[in-house]
């Protein structure tokens, strides 16, 4: 008896204790999903309109909208771009201030200063730079390149994107890859030093293998952030010039509720999830198979 009224406490302060979050998690994430889920097979093209049963409908006008694989095509090349610099980036700040520098503390708080920088306020800072800060010392400093628009042409307003994307997320990475490095048993490093190796091959041979982990978070993170991005671009570009910088979730957002078409929009983000979450399982699954136990 005794027992059985302890294991009705475990469970009420299980409940207890998980209830609110499981509310939140089902309020903000699985009650949406379910109902964009259901607008997929239904056809409305305001709020206001009554839902009629569209069948799959939406997912085929879904996959003969050019636009969208358009802008799904031009977010593949700055998922690229950005994954790759951001890691690289951010493993070299970590690397740097874990090496032993008096002002290391003071590095670190610097280079993540730039991510707690909200996507929009990021944007329009970037955009004048890029509009007036970056033009006016090219011309002072006559430098022909500089004084270009940036953000009016088209392959200048993609490598805007991404360079403010690094500058911006580089330093969240840095943390985790500090974390890994930390993590990396110093007789390890000892061992191969005693071997003759030098910071190169310790680096390339010993730590970097060990870091496979933090690798994994970290691509995924930046994997995932590149592929939804949406206020970095709204606030930078807005999708100029001519919509040449329209990602696929600005695409998306503007089919639903700026052409009012959310049955199309809302397949076209299921389509965007389906993608994302293929690519980065198939991201984690194969980091996690290059992982080397120390």
């Amino acid at each position: 008896m005794m027992k059985k009224r302890k294991n009705l406490g475990d469970i009420g302060n299980s409940a207890l204790f998980l209830g609110p979050t499981l509310l939140f998690f089902s309020m903000t994430v699985l009650i949406p999903f379910a109902y964009g889920l259901f607008l997929t097979f239904n056809k409305m093209d305001t709020p206001a309109d009554p839902v009629q049963f569209a069948g799959l409908l939406n997912y085929i006008s879904a996959i003969n909208d050019q636009e969208f694989w358009k802008s799904m095509w031009l977010t593949v090349r700055f998922v690229v771009a950005t994954v790759f610099f951001v890691n690289l980036v951010g493993f070299g700040l970590a690397y740097l201030v874990t090496s032993g520098l008096r002002i290391q503390n003071t590095l670190r708080t610097a280079y993540f200063t730039p991510n707690l920088i909200g996507g929009l306020v990021l944007g329009y800072i970037w955009q004048f730079i890029f509009v007036q800060s970056l033009p006016a010392l090219g011309t002072k400093l006559g430098i022909s390149w500089l004084e270009l628009g940036w953000l009016g042409d088209p392959t200048m307003a993609f490598w805007s994107l991404v360079i403010v994307t690094i500058w911006q997320t580089s330093g969240y990475m840095m943390i985790i890859f500090i974390a890994g490095l930390i993590s990396v048993p110093k007789e390890l490093i000892e061992a191969a030093k005693i071997d003759g190796a030098g910071p190169l091959k310790r680096l390339l041979n010993v730590t970097l293998p060990l870091m496979v982990p933090s690798f994994v978070v970290t691509v995924f993170l930046s994997l995932k952030n590149a592929f939804m991005v949406y206020d970095l671009n709204f606030a930078l570009t807005a999708g100029g010039p001519y919509g040449t910088t329209k990602m696929v979730s600005m695409h998306v957002v503007n089919k639903a509720f700026i052409e009012s078409n959310y049955g199309t929009g809302q397949a076209e983000a299921i389509i965007l999830f389906i993608i994302v979450a293929i690519v980065t399982g198939v991201q984690v699954y194969t980091s996690k198979k290059m992982e080397v136990q120390a």
